[in-house]
């Protein structure tokens, strides 16, 4: 058991560093906070999905920008489009699964927001059509992939593809990457780095 312990916190801290490394990805981080932080000051929204544990993700990265980071200071707008079941449920029941979060992105979403879109294979159908969705509707789009990115590599206004092809690995990623882009919004909101 201790064996399986070690191997995958290494397998986690290969996949870190390959991040680290990754001078093209650090960038694309960059941009994405500065997307997010030119969002909000622009009076505009982060609305955020994702299946299984990227919804759980979705959900994480909603409340550290709801609620606080590091600092006691307002609240930021940030929807995690997987958290109201019964609007999930209608919306797969009377339509489609795949339209679950296109359909919110057409009713909340608008030209000033960016939706965070995030898929370990960046294949999901229905994230898809939330990207589609908010592209008709003049939003900017943030997708969080695996090393491929899947068909979201080509209609994401950034992508953050972690290079890993194993979901866990990537999940994990996915959630440091969240909470980096969400430290570097709140310093800059609010304490002016």
């Amino acid at each position: 058991m201790r064996g399986i312990i070690i191997k995958k916190l290494e397998e986690s801290i290969d996949v870190k560093k390959r991040i680290l490394e990754n001078e093209e990805l650090i960038d694309k981080i960059q941009a994405s906070a500065e997307m997010i932080i030119n969002t909000l000051r622009d009076g505009g929204k982060v609305l955020i999905c994702g299946n299984g544990g990227s919804a759980a993700d979705a959900q994480h990265i909603a409340g550290e920008l709801l609620g606080k980071f590091y600092m006691i200071r307002r609240a930021l707008p940030a929807i995690a489009l997987n958290t109201n079941t019964s609007v999930i449920t209608a919306i797969g029941n009377d339509t489609s699964f795949d339209e679950i979060f296109s359909r919110q992105v057409e009713a909340l979403g608008t030209e000033k927001d960016v939706l965070m879109a995030i898929s370990t294979s960046g294949n999901s159908r229905n994230v898809i059509k939330a990207i589609e969705k908010a592209k008709e509707k003049g939003m900017k789009v943030i997708g969080l992939t695996g090393r491929s990115g899947g068909m979201m590599r080509d209609i994401c206004d950034v992508l953050l593809n972690v290079p890993s092809q194993d979901t866990l690995r990537v999940q994990e990623s996915h959630i440091t990457i969240g909470h980096i882009i969400c430290e570097i919004v709140e310093k800059k909101l609010f304490a002016e780095v």
